[in-house]
């Protein structure tokens, strides 16, 4: 039987009285889709940031590729292939959208990281960019200001940014919020085709999107797991749709 890339056991965390994630067990394949969804205030973000190091587990362990990493700092885990999208990643509005990328390759690398030496003058750093590019679909606005992206458009560089990291497991908190309709679903094409390429764990509000990707789904809700199965096993789930009071999305 394969391991799991990264394996959860016990989880918890609690500020005060308030606890934020109770007893939370949860193991991710090696080429796994795995959604994280639940209420307002379920603890999504909390568990997000105790995988990457953010914040301290008060009990529990978090094993990522076989290592027990629960004592590690945010940049060793990133070093090991632990990358998280979206919230760590920034663009930077005044280089190009390669530039972006090829800065991500460079600060990932080691490779002569000065601010004021052009990154274009690193020709593998721009190849790699522009693999990452091409894998987001955004290599044809390559020469473009950043900051000139549309809003689904800066997700996508983001997204770039992060697999230019080469990562080992994607971290993606909630990569469709603030989109269009249209927005979201060149968002989900991209994931798509990064499905089975890469081990992600993605924390989703738009259930269409997360039912559409996911391989399999996890309900948080008041920092404990309530269910954990397939698209169809929790959409059937009682529980889980108490839990969003009936709502449409799982119809």
């Amino acid at each position: 039987m394969t391991r799991p890339i990264l394996e959860l056991k016990g989880l918890r965390k609690a500020f005060g009285a308030l606890v934020v994630t109770d007893d939370v067990t949860l193991d991710i394949g090696p080429s796994e889709f795995h959604a994280v969804i639940g209420p307002n205030g379920a603890g999504k973000t909390t568990l997000i940031g105790e995988i990457t190091g953010e914040l301290s587990i008060d009990a529990g362990s978090v094993t990522f590729a076989g290592e027990d990493i629960g004592h590690l700092p945010v940049h060793a885990r990133a070093l090991r292939g632990l990358t998280r999208s979206f919230q760590i990643t920034q663009v930077l509005p005044g280089f190009s959208v390669l530039d972006n990328v090829a800065t991500a390759v460079q600060a990932h690398s080691g490779s002569s990281f000065r601010f004021f030496r052009p990154v274009a003058a690193e020709r593998a750093l721009n190849d790699k960019a522009f693999a990452a590019l091409e894998q987001v679909g955004l290599d044809a606005r390559a020469a473009s200001d950043a900051a000139s992206l549309s809003h689904g458009e800066k997700r996508q560089l983001e997204l770039a940014m992060a697999l230019a990291s080469e990562p080992k497991l994607l971290l993606l908190d909630e990569p469709m919020a603030g989109m269009g309709r249209e927005e979201t679903e060149g968002m989900v094409e991209v994931l798509l085709k990064l499905k089975g390429r890469y081990p992600i764990v993605l924390v989703e509000h738009d259930m269409h999107a997360v039912f559409r990707l996911a391989d399999r789904i996890s309900v948080l809700v008041y920092g404990r797991l309530i269910a954990s199965g397939t698209p169809d096993s929790v959409r059937a789930n009682p529980a889980v749709r108490e839990a969003y009071l009936g709502a449409e999305e799982f119809a």
